[in-house]
């Protein structure tokens, strides 16, 4: 169906309310009833190696369903009923959707990030009271197994630990070496509470068809965590109607059974879990996953486009970073099945636009989605005009306004002006977003409008911009700056692939701006170079970095975000150990820790150093410090 713009939106919620169209109530509907409109059509495919040539396995629709009964049948034995948790650790394979969608139909399922330290992947699987966890075998050049194991340790309801080796998906001689150099696991490391066992093992003993009833009933199916590039992960719920709206939105606007996706991004992402395969298992296309780590992968930029020509891609999914990434590798292939590319997460620069579609000849559709909503908000028309750097209309049956707080409420925002982005839907669960009860207070306008955090606006044509995000901005004395326009300035600079602004604690103004970049490869500059660069290209004075620093890599979330919290805690050691040097006090910052009530907080070793003595320097900043453990 064409989505050129208002007109195309309007007829389609003119045909009748969302909740009279006539659409699966679960999951496993859903994914049944595609299997049998196309059990021989390719649904999932998997290579472990990035090579056009390399081994992969493909599922069709009916070997997925049967894969997907057989998971939900194993979590039920495993005393997992509808309101229980299975949780998973995972990079991509075609057994973590098997996963995904098996624990969805059994349970509630947790897509984790396995790039996590022990720690928050305990915190997570305490706050969902995870019951069973997947994860993987020991295997060369990834500590997924080890890390697990430490936090299952601190999540005693956690029970059995299923196991996925990822050597099954070698060949010889890759797959003979693996078994002598498995890291090995110490025997405490198998915790006497969890019950190890092999999950495709485990997975054959149950029968292809469901053994229990698939009840027909709306309900949370999700746990996913967020928490973005600005703090501690929360957990957020999705239940089967989000998830639906997000696959019928992608099969009605987009996808047919006839398309290819390639999609390297991660399946603990809503990006790939809702916006991608959701959509697949709504209209039978056919996803694509290169190696387990994706964009991460070794060797996936360098085969970016081969691999559109082995599997014959119909669109691209991507973000930013990894646009930016592909545009310093030619076009060595034929990617002329290639329709649109998709890209979210993350507002995309201008002059990256312009790059990828002179290079490729295809045109980029920017969207935008979060993980409180399910996902899918507004993008670009895919038929119609695209706005660059703007996120595009609302779809269908979503509704978006621009708020503004006051003395008597919310109260909506003219044209062009700014305020926060309020989004209702039928992915916003409402009044129950988050897990935990109080995260959840002043979370809505109007009871059902979600309030998003990101600040934007609507222009006179009904296209909807972000213009930042409310609490990410940088407050100088009062003034409140938007890191993007320090951001977009960097990457305008022809050495710059990626930049991040954040504040810097001031000890007159509280904050004031500062910047990292990574450079693109071969390419030289320095920091006062780019300083000088900002002068001039950053409009607003106050806005100037005072700081620049360039980095080998920036760190960055697994869907390509520039990972602000390590940003700032690098800013807030170099600051506080600046400014004690300069003051002749030996204690110094040795580590910077995020709490979940006090935000990021220093670490100090004394040094000989007294309280007061560091008090007297850094009592002037806003952030707290305390002494180091």
């Amino acid at each position: 169906m064409a989505f050129a713009g208002f007109e195309d939106r309007a007829r389609i919620e003119q045909e009748m309310p969302w909740e009279e169209r006539d659409l699966p109530v679960t999951l496993h509907q859903l994914l049944s009833r595609t299997a049998g409109k196309f059990p021989d059509h390719k649904a999932l495919s998997f290579q472990i190696l990035s090579g056009p040539k390399d081994k992969a396995e493909t599922l069709t629709w009916s070997e997925l369903l049967g894969k997907v009964n057989q998971a939900a049948n194993l979590f039920r034995s495993l005393g997992i009923g509808q309101s229980d948790v299975v949780a998973f650790v995972l990079p991509n394979s075609n057994e973590t959707l098997v996963t995904l969608l098996g624990g969805a139909v059994a349970g509630i399922v947790n897509p984790i990030n396995p790039l996590l330290e022990p720690e928050q992947i305990a915190a997570i699987l305490r706050e969902t009271d995870a019951k069973v966890v997947v994860t993987l075998k020991p295997f060369p050049k990834t500590d997924v197994a080890q890390k697990v194991a430490e936090a299952v340790r601190h999540a005693p309801r956690v029970h059995t630990v299923l196991e996925i080796d990822l050597n099954r998906y070698l060949t010889p001689p890759k797959s003979w070496i693996v078994p002598l150099v498995r890291p090995k696991m110490a025997d405490k490391e198998h915790l006497a509470h969890a019950d190890y066992m092999d999950f495709n093992k485990e997975l054959a003993k149950h029968p292809k068809t469901l053994t229990f009833e698939d009840v027909l009933e709306d309900r949370v199916a999700c746990y996913f965590h967020t928490g973005g590039t600005t703090g501690m992960p929360k957990v957020a719920q999705h239940k089967y109607s989000g998830m639906i709206y997000n696959g019928w939105l992608g099969h009605t606007l987009l996808f047919s059974e006839e398309d290819t996706i390639m999609c390297p991004l991660p399946m603990f992402h809503v990006f790939a879990c809702h916006v991608i395969v959701m959509a697949a298992v709504a209209s039978g296309a056919h996803v694509v996953f290169p190696t387990p780590a994706g964009y991460r992968g070794d060797g996936v930029f360098d085969n970016f486009w081969k691999l559109i020509e082995r599997w014959k891609v119909t669109f691209i999914i991507t973000v930013p970073t990894a646009i930016s990434a592909k545009m310093q590798r030619p076009v060595d292939a034929d990617i002329s099945t290639v329709k649109t590319a998709f890209s979210g997460s993350a507002p995309l620069p201008v002059e990256l636009f312009r790059r990828f579609e002179k290079a490729t000849g295809v045109t980029i559709v920017e969207g935008y989605g979060l993980t409180e909503a399910t996902c899918l908000v507004s993008c670009n028309p895919v038929d119609g005009e695209k706005k660059i750097g703007s996120i595009g209309i609302p779809f269908p049956y979503t509704d978006v306004k621009i708020l503004q707080d006051g003395p008597d409420g919310p109260t909506e925002c003219a044209v062009d002006e700014v305020g926060e982005i309020c989004i209702s839907n039928p992915g916003v669960y409402a009044g129950n977003t988050y897990t935990e009860a109080e995260k959840n207070t002043n979370l809505y306008h109007y009871g059902t409008y979600l309030r998003t955090g990101d600040l934007g606006r609507f222009d006179p044509d009904g296209y909807l911009w972000i213009t930042g995000r409310a609490k990410d901005l940088i407050i100088r004395g009062g003034h409140n700056i938007d890191p993007a326009e320090i951001e977009e300035a960097l990457l305008a600079h022809d050495a710059v692939a990626f930049a991040g602004a954040i504040g810097q604690p001031d000890a007159h103004s509280g904050e004031v701006p500062c910047a990292f970049v990574e450079l693109v490869d071969g390419a030289t500059a320095t920091e006062e170079e780019l300083l000088e660069h900002c002068k001039v290209h950053v409009h607003e004075r106050a806005a100037h970095p005072k700081h620049m620093t360039i980095l080998p890599e920036l760190p960055k979330t697994a869907v390509g975000k520039v990972f602000k919290p390590e940003l700032r805690k690098q800013a807030i050691t170099r600051v506080y150990n600046g400014a004690l040097e300069k003051a002749g006090v030996a204690a110094r910052v040795v580590s910077v820790v995020d709490d979940k009530k006090r935000g990021l907080v220093a670490q100090l070793d004394a040094n000989g150093s007294s309280e007061d003595d560091v008090n007297k320097v850094l009592g002037a900043y806003t952030r707290p410090w305390e002494w180091a453990a």
